[in-house]
């Protein structure tokens, strides 16, 4: 029984083919060069600034008008996930303020936490900079509902998938979802969906 699915023909990472040679494989997702290598180069930026706890830059990609809405599972909950104008952001992300994120999965329990530490330990618990990006394809696939097509039609993502352990039958895999909407011609950061196998 596999927990999620992969679909290593959709990666947008530099591969090495039979010859050692090393292939990019964007083209198989049939979107247009400039946009995919777009959306490709702006997921690397924020992943760095999260890796980096860079959150002056962080701020830079989130949606002028829209702001950001963080998911801390797959489904998007639009009357209660927490979302920040880019205003409120650059407000609230200095202080200790604490949120209520979400509930946890299993337990029941709220998530509450500062934006630092949601941001630290929630949405970049695992080093997602070394995981397997694609665009507009799901690599990680588990039991909650996934609804970002939804809520999002006319939005693109991207996706870094970190595959699971062989010791918990890949059931420990972690995907953190990036969406990106256009404003005045640039793509900017609407949501910030993290997911992985629940309970």
């Amino acid at each position: 029984m596999l927990a999620c699915k992969k679909n290593p023909e959709k990666f947008v990472n530099d591969t090495k083919d039979s010859s050692g040679q090393t292939t990019d494989n964007t083209s198989n997702t049939n979107l247009p060069i400039k946009k995919e290598e777009s959306l490709k180069s702006l997921n690397e930026a924020i992943i760095l600034s999260l890796k980096e706890k860079n959150y002056n830059k962080f701020v830079q990609y989130i949606h002028p008008e829209k702001g950001v809405r963080f998911s801390m599972y797959a489904f998007v909950n639009q009357a209660e996930d927490k979302k920040f104008s880019k205003a409120d952001f650059i407000k609230y992300q200095p202080t200790k303020t604490i949120f209520t994120w979400g509930v946890l999965d299993g337990s029941g329990d709220l998530y509450k936490a500062t934006i630092n530490d949601y941001l630290g330990k929630w949405v970049y618990a695992k080093d997602f900079a070394t995981g397997q990006v694609s665009i507009n394809e799901f690599q990680g696939s588990g039991n909650s509902l996934n609804n970002l097509k939804q809520i999002y039609p006319k939005a693109d993502f991207t996706e870094n998938f970190i595959k699971g352990s062989k010791a918990n039958a890949e059931m420990d895999w972690k995907c953190l979802r990036l969406v990106f909407e256009k404003f005045q011609g640039k793509y900017y950061l609407v949501a910030v969906i993290n997911d992985q196998w629940t309970i």
